[in-house]
């Protein structure tokens, strides 16, 4: 696997992992302010959940990258 398909690959993985993530935890306030979707959570704790999906991300990832290095899957024909 070269840097760049490294890259690309930890990109996809970040991103399926993030929306994954997103849904934990959250509750729609029991007042919304006028103005606001009902549907908003009150306390989305993005960071937080920035911070798991790349820990998650990185381990998915060391297993694909160990896959490709250890010639259990290969994309050569």
């Amino acid at each position: 696997m070269t840097w760049f398909g490294g890259i690309v690959i930890y990109v996809i993985v970040w991103w399926m992992v993030l929306f994954a993530v997103l849904p934990w935890g959250n509750r729609p306030p029991e007042t919304p302010e006028p103005g606001h979707a009902t549907s908003a959570p009150e306390k989305p704790r993005l960071a937080l959940k920035f911070a798991v999906t790349t820990g998650i991300a990185t381990l998915v990832f060391l297993m694909i990258w160990w896959l490709f290095e250890s010639d259990l899957i290969s994309l050569r024909p």
